[in-house]
């Protein structure tokens, strides 16, 4: 793929405050007109790999609610293919079905449809120049689409669990408090910590027990999109939920491109199936940009699969990898996030209507009975 130089323009004023801004309203739209650009969405049938049909949930009634007109059990032949047939649905169940998904998706656009929202910045107190977070580690009920809620494991209650905003250079101590039943830790993906502050069990240091606290204390750096989640039985605390975003500001505001909104877009594969920041379709949130907006998606995949994230219609000026600044940025439509990876790019709001953005490994987004798991769409207005 060729690449093409960007030209990362001058700084935007940003101001710090403690207590961080209301989420961004996300309004609806007009229901005939998304489904008339939304035609041909993510769909489709599609090969999959044997990791990924594995991964499928068992069952499309754990990804569908009482709003579909159809509930049935996925269904694969014996060469990793969708079959709408095996499903038992008709076309024109598959066409009511998809529908009413959509339907619930512009629902959740105007008001959640989905009790719990993951990933709300997280307030601090400063004490003798430190910024202080708290975390507390706890066994939660989430509703990952309407009517299932499943066993996860939160921070702060909610998953992902709340985002930590720091300064590059500006020191930083957090308090963990553990009320799981099963020890924990907090790993902070990305940063150049004190080894004793890399939070490993055993090999930094103790874990934090039932009942315990730990207080973490370092020094941000590098700046960019990082993540912070448990390292202790991680395959399944951080399955359940024990992951959260990590954005480390440069100390000089000039080192990033500059940008209108600043959007996360947090993967995982395990709690509840495939989800985008804790929800799945048609419970994900869609994203809204006016005409011309410059927004920043900090794509981060805290689950065991690759996932290629692919949006229609408009351009990612990709600029960063894992919080470094790529030496070439380049542009493309479609990123492959691996587990562990962080990517930045920022997206010009340059064509407006509804698009899909969604995971390009087709088994994560639709089946015969409709969209589901890793789909979003962005709304340009």
């Amino acid at each position: 793929m060729g690449t093409e130089r960007l030209l990362l323009v001058p700084d935007i004023d940003e101001t710090e405050t403690a207590v961080p801004e209301d989420p961004i309203d996300r309004p609806g739209v007009d229901r005939r007109v998304f489904i008339g650009m939304v035609a041909g969405g993510a769909g489709g049938a599609a090969l999959v790999g044997v990791t990924a049909a594995a991964a499928w949930p068992s069952s499309a009634a754990s990804e569908s609610s009482s709003a579909s007109a159809s509930t049935t059990t996925m269904v694969m032949d014996s060469s990793g293919t969708t079959d709408m047939a095996g499903s038992g649905m008709s076309d024109a169940d598959m066409n009511a079905s998809s529908e009413a998904k959509v339907g619930q998706f512009l629902d959740n656009a105007a008001s959640p449809i989905t009790a719990g929202q993951g990933a709300t910045e997280l307030e601090w107190r400063t004490v003798n120049g430190v910024r202080v977070f708290e975390l507390t580690c706890e066994e939660i009920e989430w509703e990952v689409i309407p009517g299932e809620r499943v066993a996860a494991m939160g921070y702060n209650g909610i998953v992902p669990g709340p985002t930590l905003r720091v300064v590059e250079g500006e020191p930083v101590r957090v308090v963990v408090r553990n009320e799981l039943t099963q020890s924990t830790s907090v790993h902070w993906h990305g940063q150049r910590v004190p080894n004793d502050q890399d939070g490993v069990p055993y090999i930094t240091q103790p874990p934090i027990l039932p009942g315990e606290s730990y207080t973490y204390e370092f020094t941000p750096g590098p700046f960019g999109s990082h993540m912070y989640h448990s390292h202790h039985n991680a395959t399944e605390q951080v399955g359940k939920g024990l992951l959260g975003a990590l954005l480390v500001e440069p100390a000089e505001r000039g080192s990033e491109p500059p940008y209108d909104k600043d959007e996360l877009y947090i993967l995982n594969d395990t709690l509840g199936g495939f989800t985008i920041n804790g929800k799945g379709f048609p419970a994900t949130a869609a994203y809204t940009a006016g005409l011309g907006d410059r927004l920043r998606f900090r794509f981060m995949n805290e689950g065991q699969m690759v996932h290629p994230i692919h949006l229609h219609g408009l351009t990612f000026e990709v600029f960063a990898r894992d919080g470094y600044p790529l030496p070439q940025p380049f542009r493309c439509d479609t990123i492959t996030v691996a587990p562990g990876e962080r990517w930045d790019a920022i997206v010009v709001a340059d064509n407006p209507g509804v698009w899909a953005f969604h995971c390009h490994i087709l088994s994560h987004a639709e089946r015969p009975d409709g969209m589901f798991g890793m789909v979003t769409a962005l709304i340009v207005e």
